[in-house]
């Protein structure tokens, strides 16, 4: 199949960058609502309406959940491009209808996702609410859970720039999970469907970012849902959007995540027999926090009438302004970084640090700084 062919027509243009939000998603949601595919399956703390979207008469169900967390738009630009696919008359199109019931929530968290937040608008973090389940987003995917009986569920994630996929000098781009159901990481019958689908998504990624899938640790806390789903026996897989070498708004990834979608989905109606892949799920490497997005080595600084060469390491925050989402620059760690990498490094060869202030970087401070004086960092980059 060509994946990239497949993605490229089906692309959902209008939506971009990293601020998805109900706003966005609405026209499209009944622009595709042609078979009375959409309904409002409840409502979020504010008040915004929670929608489900189903397609397909397929005996094998799929429920998919996108931006559980408000600021983790990435999987649901994917989701709408799987949702492009679905509404089409391609043999694909076709095939996976027949294969599948699809039940998907775009965005269940749409007052997070507004205000650019992790957690909903009573500072809650749904991935942490599933067994209390005290807030109104957690019980409708809770109830619509149990009333739907997914033969797999997908858990759509963004990840930081922060993971690499093992110890290489290599972003995780794409990570996954298959979820544990107790405190041991045992691994039955449930979690092997989940393994099977995510090495045949890996066998398929690997053709288009090679050494740059990582597999997400699978601590056990039953608070998760993804951990809660396995439990009551549904096969899951977690799906996290990392970083791709300079898309920051990952667009890139986005179609990464496409391709897995599809490819899983091909793998799970193609293949009847449960194949065990557990060596090969446990071979993908298992991801490092070990990136900066910046890193700058050989600094000279005066300390204490001293001369001294240093290494410091700079992350974005992102910040949510007038409707748009600015990548602000901050000074994070001073010191060896022996470990570390960058998403950009820069050697400053012993170039002298000045800030106009004390000269001396601190944790916390603006990346805004001259080497020798030659050279001007804004926001963290080298302004050449």
């Amino acid at each position: 199949m060509d994946f990239e062919k497949v993605f490229q027509d089906n692309k959902e243009e209008s939506l971009h960058g990293r601020y998805i939000t109900l706003e966005k998603i609405e026209p499209l949601l009944k622009v595709l609502n042609r078979n009375n595919n959409l309904d409002i399956i409840g409502k979020s703390v504010e008040g915004k309406p929670i929608y489900s979207y189903t397609i397909g008469t397929g005996k094998t169900k799929i429920l998919l959940w996108s931006q559980m967390h408000g600021n983790e738009g990435t999987t649901t630009k994917a989701l709408f491009d799987l949702l492009n696919v679905l509404n089409g008359e391609t043999e694909l199109a076709k095939e996976l209808k027949s294969k599948f019931s699809f039940l998907a929530i775009p965005m269940l968290n749409p007052d997070g996702a507004e205000r650019y937040t992790r957690i909903n608008a009573n500072g809650v973090d749904l991935n942490r609410d599933f067994q209390d389940l005290t807030q109104p987003e957690s019980r409708l995917l809770r109830d619509l859970y149990d009333d739907f009986k997914p033969d797999f569920c997908y858990n759509l994630h963004d990840q930081r720039t922060i993971f690499a996929a093992g110890d290489i000098n290599k972003p995780a781009t794409v990570s996954f999970l298959a979820p544990s159901y107790n405190d041991a990481r045992e691994v039955n019958e449930v979690r092997i469907k989940a393994m099977d689908v995510i090495v045949a998504m890996d066998t398929t990624l690997q053709s288009f970012i090679p050494g740059q899938v990582g597999r997400f640790d699978d601590g056990f806390n039953l608070n998760c849902v993804g951990d809660t789903f396995t439990y009551l026996g549904s096969p899951t897989i977690l799906f996290e959007a990392g970083h791709y070498q300079e898309d920051y708004q990952r667009e890139m990834t986005r179609k990464f995540i496409f391709i897995a979608l599809v490819s899983g989905l091909k793998y799970i109606y193609e293949n009847d027999i449960v194949l065990n892949e557990t060596e090969k799920y446990f071979n993908i490497p298992q991801n490092k926090p070990v990136f900066y997005d910046f890193i700058y080595k050989n600094i000279k600084i005066f300390y204490d009438n001293k001369q001294i060469i240093t290494n410091f390491a700079i992350q974005f925050t992102e910040v949510l302004n007038e409707g748009k989402i600015e990548f602000v620059a901050f000074i994070v760690e001073i010191g060896e970084l022996t470990q570390n990498f960058g998403h950009f490094e820069y050697d400053a060869k012993g170039a002298s640090y000045s800030d106009g202030q004390d000269n001396i970087p601190k944790l916390g401070q603006k990346a805004e700084f001259y080497l020798s004086e030659k050279v001007k960092i804004v926001n963290g980059l080298p302004n050449v």
